[in-house]
């Protein structure tokens, strides 16, 4: 049989555009564009304005821009590549580790027991850094670790996994399990992550206080600028041929095999993506939210990414971001508000979503602007 390129090949299955087209692209961009100019342009508006954001409403934007991140990586394996993961949220927290013990060392002697080691070894009458803390005084090493971390661990879990061609709700079910094992790996004092209570108070970042309007802002332009690139890089990463042989592997794997594609390499090169983008956004999320523990690694935090792509609107890029932004917006009022529904909220719009808009919102306004036409 003669291999074809996919390229060439018409009949293979397309489920969806590649991307929202239209307008959706560019007036994403320009909200980004917005929200990562925003601050500076705040810094230049007084407190008692309406145009001014509070040092609340930046570290919330903040916050839910690295969950749009992590919503745009769901996206990624499971929109465009068919694989759902539910264990998402153990990369999000392995960045968020890694920069949270780069953190940690920057205390220095200003903590509680005035000790160059972080004041929970202190407590526990630990004597010197474990080994895994050596590099965590590098800045530049941190950088390293916050991409090689999660994306190792993602690389050899999914080497295994895909060359087992463990796939559906099997594959759900193992990184759930993942996850769970690693969170209670974590919640041990004996690891040397902090244990229930994890890393917090922190104090600076490079050497600049942490808690300063400058540095949150800084913080907040950076995040929005990584949103913007992962968006751009996505965009053209699921227009190129890669990101056809991935639709047609979410579509028909067997397919793809017959054509004479080996679906590992892709699978497997998405996943670490995918990996590596939560990783990135849990790094970015530690130093805005103050706090890292093993609760970024519980079920419920790989669940809730998943279903921020499901109301979205799944292989569409824009949606999960629209997700992420909604669900969370929804979530900071309602947990004020109404504390004791948010759950049963977030399990409504789940099914409602599941069951009447399988496409998401953005899919449903698709659907309402081509009844318009």
């Amino acid at each position: 049989m003669t291999t074809t390129t996919l390229s060439s090949h018409a009949d293979l299955p397309s489920r969806g555009p590649l991307l929202t087209r239209g307008g959706w692209g560019s007036i994403l961009i320009a909200l980004l564009v917005v929200c990562a100019v925003a601050p500076v342009l705040n810094l230049l508006v007084p407190e008692g304005s309406p145009l001014h954001l509070s040092d609340y409403m930046v570290g919330l934007l903040g916050k839910i821009m690295c969950y749009a991140i992590c919503a745009l990586a769901m996206d990624l394996i499971w929109g465009y590549t068919g694989i759902l993961s539910l264990g998402h949220g153990l990369f999000f927290a392995l960045g968020g580790y890694v920069m949270g013990m780069y953190l940690m060392r920057q205390i220095g002697t200003d903590g509680n027991y005035k000790s160059e080691l972080p004041d929970f070894m202190v407590f526990l009458d630990w004597k010197e850094l474990p080994w895994h803390w050596a590099l965590s005084d590098s800045f530049i090493a941190t950088l390293a670790l916050i991409v090689l971390v999660p994306g190792l661990v993602a690389f050899v879990f999914g080497y295994f996994a895909f060359r087992s061609r463990i796939k559906g709700v099997y594959f759900s079910i193992i990184t759930q399990a993942l996850t769970f094992a690693a969170m209670l790996l974590f919640f041990r004092n004996e690891t040397g992550f902090g244990g229930n209570n994890g890393f917090t108070d922190f104090k600076r970042i490079l050497g600049v206080p942490i808690t300063t309007q400058g540095m949150r802002m800084t913080l907040f332009v950076i995040t929005g600028v990584t949103l913007l690139g992962f968006f751009l890089w996505a965009r053209w990463l699921v227009r190129s041929k890669f990101g056809r042989v991935l639709q047609a592997i979410r579509d028909a794997e067997s397919r793809v095999m017959f054509c004479g594609y080996d679906p590992l390499p892709y699978k497997l090169t998405i996943w670490t993506i995918s990996a590596v983008m939560c990783g990135v956004a849990g790094a970015l999320y530690v130093p805005q939210v103050g706090i890292i523990n093993p609760r970024e690694m519980s079920p419920a935090s790989s669940i809730e990414i998943a279903v921020w792509t499901a109301v979205g609107g799944r292989a569409s890029l824009l949606g999960p971001i629209v997700g992420a932004f909604l669900v969370n917006g929804a979530k900071s009022w309602l947990t004020v508000t109404f504390p004791e529904f948010w759950l049963y909220c977030l399990g409504a719009l789940f099914i409602a979503v599941t069951l009447f808009m399988p496409e998401g919102i953005v899919g449903l306004v698709r659907k309402m602007r081509r009844a318009g036409k």
